[in-house]
């Protein structure tokens, strides 16, 4: 998928392995340069952080919640799988 945000050069220093790996990706996956494949990776990291960030922000709030407060979400919930039974899904 081409990106079109503006970029910004930079340099680093990598291991011969670590650039064996990125030069083979590329090739495997028929890449336009291993800045592309950089890329594809610290999207993919990127997008998995914010996964794990979400899912400790959702951790959170249901730890914090009252009995009470539990309950009522078991309820919802109960409805909810009581409708998708009835319903044509």
């Amino acid at each position: 998928m081409p990106r079109t945000e503006a970029k910004t050069k930079k340099s680093y220093t990598l291991s011969k392995d670590s650039v064996a790996f990125l030069e083979a990706l590329r090739k495997k996956h028929r890449a336009r340069s291993v800045s592309s494949v950089l890329e594809d990776l610290v999207q993919e990291a990127r997008q998995e952080e914010q996964k794990r960030e979400y899912e400790a922000q959702v951790t959170a709030y249901y730890d914090s919640l009252t009995e009470e407060e539990r309950e009522e979400e078991r309820g919802w919930a109960e409805l909810g799988m009581r409708a998708l039974q009835e319903s044509d899904f």
